[in-house]
Order: structure tokens, then sequence, then C-alpha cells
């Protein structure tokens, strides 16, 4: 597993901190497969707790092809947040290229019934050592 930088965005009082990691074992360059587990990291800075109910990534690949994932929670789980706590979780995603990107969104509610969304800061999928295409 290689580790890159971590990656952060805040809004609304909510930071959404990602780190990427390109899993080698698991990829297959020859049958045009890479693969990189993320862990993120979303901290409550607001004074009341909020619920992660739903996510929208976007994930593009080194050749302009773009998908969409949405869908409630995150890992099966729609986690409440307290003031001043923290959730982390870690998935992972393939391409069909070396390199790559994501970026996304949280759909949250506050204590009080407040809809909003937090931004996922947009981060690259790079091969270490590979040719970076998009980013």
């Amino acid at each position: 597993m290689y580790e890159s930088r971590a990656y952060e965005a805040e809004t609304d009082g909510i930071v959404v901190r990602v780190r990427p990691s390109y899993l080698a074992g698991q990829s297959d360059p020859d049958a045009g497969r890479w693969v990189w587990a993320y862990q993120v990291e979303i901290l409550n800075l607001t004074p009341s707790p909020v619920q992660l109910v739903a996510r929208r990534w976007t994930i593009t690949d080194a050749r302009g092809h773009v998908e969409e994932v949405r869908g409630p929670g995150v890992v099966g789980e729609q986690p409440t947040i307290q003031p001043g706590d923290s959730y982390s979780y870690a998935s992972g995603t393939s391409l069909g290229t070396g390199s790559g990107s994501m970026v996304g969104v949280y759909s949250m509610v506050d204590d009080f019934g407040r809809t909003f969304e937090a931004n996922i800061p947009a981060f690259s999928l790079d091969v270490p050592g590979g040719r970076r295409v998009l980013n």
C-alpha cells in the first residue's frame, strides 16, 4: 500500500479529511484495473450534533470517463457526529487507468432539521512513480 498526502475541506464547521492509498497488491494493470483505498475522517466543529444521511461522489479516470456514485450514508451507516467528535471510515474504488480523481459531498442534517452539504475535497488517485495525467 502506498499512502499519499491528506486532502482537507471545511464547510459550515464540518471538516472532511481524505487520505488515499494505492493498493498495488489488488491492482492488475495488465488487465486494466488499478485499485485505491481511502480513509475518511469527518470532524464536527459545530455546536450541535450532525447526521450524515447521504453521499455523492464524482470519480474521473485519466481518459475523462466520469462515474457518479450516490447513496444513503457511508459504508452502510448514517452516523450522528457529536460536537467536537469525529467519525472515520475506510472505503475504496477501482479505475480503468492508473490515474484519476474523486470529489464529492455529504448530505448532513443538524439538530434543528437543517439540511446542508459538506464538501469532500477533490483528491488524486495516482500510481506512485507513475505519470500523472489529470492533476
